[in-house]
């Protein structure tokens, strides 16, 4: 793409120049990267009940270790 070529073009009506600095701005904001949405803190109660390398296993006699204390 050349530095002469625009980048789009109006094809029909005459956008005023507000018309136009809106469509700038919405194209704009449009595409730029979308923020990474920031981790959930997990609440020291909610962390309390899942203990730390307690996942559950699967296999014979899973269901009633799961029952059982850790």
């Amino acid at each position: 793409m050349s530095a002469e070529e625009p980048l789009f073009r109006i094809v029909r009506g005459v956008p005023t120049a507000e018309e136009l600095a809106a469509l700038v701005g919405a194209i704009a904001v449009r595409t730029r990267p979308a923020a990474a949405p920031a981790p959930v803190a997990v609440s020291a109660w909610a962390r309390s009940g899942r203990p730390a390398g307690a996942t559950p296993a699967a296999g014979p006699g899973a269901w009633r270790t799961s029952g059982l204390p850790r």
